[in-house]
């Protein structure tokens, strides 16, 4: 009931909105610098796609776009931080996945629901890595090796719904005993720092984010999270090991821009414009093509259309191994 109650509230400040604006302003927007929050920590993979893409927005709009990495809770407070602000296109948030577990895994009221989706920009493919010097050389023989020493093997992480955790739940679905010890970082960006120092042993992380660490030798790939092999990276796809990863996939990571829920719709469309150019700018999928990831450039009710599949892949998957605080069905999630 609180939640439809939180929805009807958010209708209502929407409105609320559109008559505030001031007549003139989504004609004069951006008259000022724009604040860019992203959910991660510096390093990583939403930062690495966002930094690549704040240029090419900033020369569409005009106007500069400061960005600024708020970390913690598994992106909750980037995300809290930007909704506590005015809704006037102003304050934009730059995120991954992750809010789209926040329901089944009762880690805040708030998710994208509660924003407009300006552009997905991009999508990634999970590889899973270890220490270079790990006595695993594929992903079987870390499994062997963590069923016969359970909880003894260190697994970085970013927090309960990030991407490691989730590969983790497929793990511990398909593999009776796989138990490890989760250690959590502020973003794949210093989890895989600390991978390479060899303060934890193996995690997922996206390709595009583990690359060049694995082509240095500072970490080394144990397999792809796909169902077939990704160019450039000498690991076969997990489901030569395992399968049953094949009704997962495929999964990922994605990366997007987002406003407020009740920002004025003329602000909205002027938004919406420039970072749906700037993503399918070439020089944008320049960048993604050296990063790793999959170019998107899609925006709202696609981009909605999409992120609504993955909740429902991922929210059930979560349930289907006792990961979720809540019941997906009761928070109106549809299995697929």
């Amino acid at each position: 009931m609180m939640v439809h109650r939180r929805h009807l509230l958010s209708g209502a400040a929407a409105l609320g909105a559109l008559c505030l604006v001031r007549p003139g302003a989504a004609q004069d927007f951006p008259a000022r610098p724009l604040q860019g929050t992203i959910q991660w920590g510096a390093g990583g993979s939403t930062d690495a796609v966002t930094r690549a893409v704040a240029p090419i927005v900033e020369e569409k709009l005009g106007q500069k776009l400061v960005l600024t990495n708020r970390p913690g809770g598994t992106g909750v407070i980037g995300m809290q931080y930007v909704h506590s602000q005015r809704a006037d296109g102003y304050n934009i948030l730059f995120g991954a996945e992750n809010p789209m577990l926040y329901g089944v895994l009762g880690l805040s009221e708030l998710s994208y629901d509660d924003f407009y989706p300006l552009v997905l920009l991009a999508r990634g493919t999970p590889v899973l890595v270890a220490r270079k010097d790990a006595p695993w050389a594929d992903a079987k023989a870390l499994i062997d090796h963590v069923k016969a020493h359970p909880d003894t093997v260190k697994m970085g992480a970013t927090g309960v719904g990030g991407l490691p955790f989730v590969v983790h739940a497929m793990l511990a679905a398909e593999v009776p005993g796989f138990k490890v010890t989760q250690v959590p970082f502020d973003g794949d960006g210093p989890a895989l720092t600390a991978l390479e120092g060899g303060h934890v042993d193996f995690m997922a992380a996206v390709w595009g984010a583990a690359r060049e660490r694995i082509r240095a030798g500072r970490i080394k790939a144990l397999a792809a999270i796909a169902t077939e092999r990704i160019e450039g990276l000498d690991a076969p796809p997990i489901t030569e090991t395992l399968p049953g990863f094949k009704k997962y996939l495929p999964w990922g990571p994605f990366f997007g821009a987002f406003v407020k829920k009740e920002t004025p719709g003329p602000i909205v469309e002027k938004l919406e414009k420039a970072f749906v150019e700037a993503a399918n700018d070439p020089r944008f999928k320049e960048f993604c093509a050296n990063f790793g990831v999959v170019p998107m450039g899609v925006s709202g009710e696609e981009a909605r259309k999409f992120m609504n599949r993955w909740r429902s892949i991922t929210a059930w998957l979560l349930a289907d191994v006792g990961a979720a605080k809540n019941d997906p069905a009761k928070l109106g999630i549809p299995r697929l």
